[in-house]
């Protein structure tokens, strides 16, 4: 997948551009939606698939107090893209000039003159430009008048309810994984580099740790959860922990994870974290063998889940 940074990067033409634009932050099964058929429209007329995002998040600009926490890093989010296989990611710089930008200057200036549409594909709820005045009604009137069409694809449901970021976002911060895995179309993912911890996992409960430093906005709810973990193309099963160690009085919250059966060294490696389901809520224990004893249960308590639990990795 090509991937290109801000306008003034798009230099080149390419041939039959059927596209689709938005923030799609978490990638879910709406986007999925939305963007599977972006290419299968190409496909069928031989064309280029282009998702057209946004960087940073709309929000971030517009409402700059506002305490959203985004479900994907823009690299996460590149990836999640690549891997269904769009040609071209085409990422536009959103700052207040942008922001100011009218419906109709956006359509001719940058979808007709600069990228040179065919066809776009977009959500029923989307709205673009100042004040979200522009509509999915003026893109149809603009593309008789330009020469592109215009597709618009229904929500995607879930137990008829409709796929959202903010449903996802609600259902990981009260330490429904499971359920946002629902939404998502995969289990939700952190990713991070392992550093250096206590050591009180191996030393004092006998359970040896890896901590990770994460770039992730929105991390779960603190507690316990049943994970996998991925390493260098290899999954592994394990047990993961959210938040502050009360037992030790460690008021900084950290993220660490126990994986099964695994020996080797882990300090410095890259790690993502999938969340397959809630274990329990975080507690304090009276002493470090009542807390090993805890999270052997819990360890076997998620090798149980694991057995029957099994979203999709990605």
């Amino acid at each position: 997948m090509e991937i290109i940074r801000g306008l003034e990067e798009f230099s080149k033409s390419y041939p039959n551009t059927v596209m689709t634009i938005g923030n799609f932050d978490g990638l879910h099964l709406g986007h999925q939606k939305i963007i599977n058929t972006v290419i299968q429209e190409s496909e069928e007329i031989n064309g280029t698939s282009m998702v057209v995002t946004f960087d940073p998040h709309p929000m971030k600009v517009l409402v700059p107090d506002s305490e959203i926490k985004l479900l994907t890093t823009p690299k996460e989010r590149s990836r999640l893209v690549e891997a269904m296989g769009i040609h071209v990611l085409l990422c536009i710089t959103f700052n207040q000039e942008f922001s100011h930008l009218h419906p109709d200057i956006f359509i001719e200036d940058i979808l007709v003159k600069k990228i040179g549409v065919k066809k776009i594909i977009v959500g029923q709820n989307y709205a673009f430009g100042k004040n979200r005045k522009g509509t999915t009604e003026l893109l149809r009137r603009r593309g008789k008048k330009y020469g592109f069409s215009v597709k618009v694809v229904r929500n995607a449901k879930v137990n008829g309810e409709v796929v959202s970021s903010s449903k996802i976002r609600s259902l990981l911060l009260t330490g429904q994984v499971f359920e946002a895995s629902t939404f998502l179309g995969r289990a939700y993912s952190i990713e991070g580099n392992v550093i250096r911890g206590s050591g009180r996992g191996e030393k004092i409960l006998h359970v040896p740790t890896a901590n990770i430093t994460t770039p992730n906005e929105l991390v779960p709810r603190e507690g316990v959860y049943a994970v996998r973990i991925g390493n260098r193309g290899m999954f592994f099963d394990g047990v993961a922990n959210i938040g502050k160690k009360p037992t030790f009085d460690d008021s900084d919250t950290s993220y660490e994870v126990h994986i099964f059966n695994f020996a080797n060294t882990l300090l410095g490696e890259h790690l993502r974290i999938y969340f397959v389901d809630w274990i329990r809520d975080q507690r304090s224990f009276p002493d470090a063998p009542s807390l090993e004893k805890q999270i052997r249960n819990d360890i076997e308590h998620t090798k149980e889940i694991l057995s029957k639990k099994k979203p999709r990795l990605i």
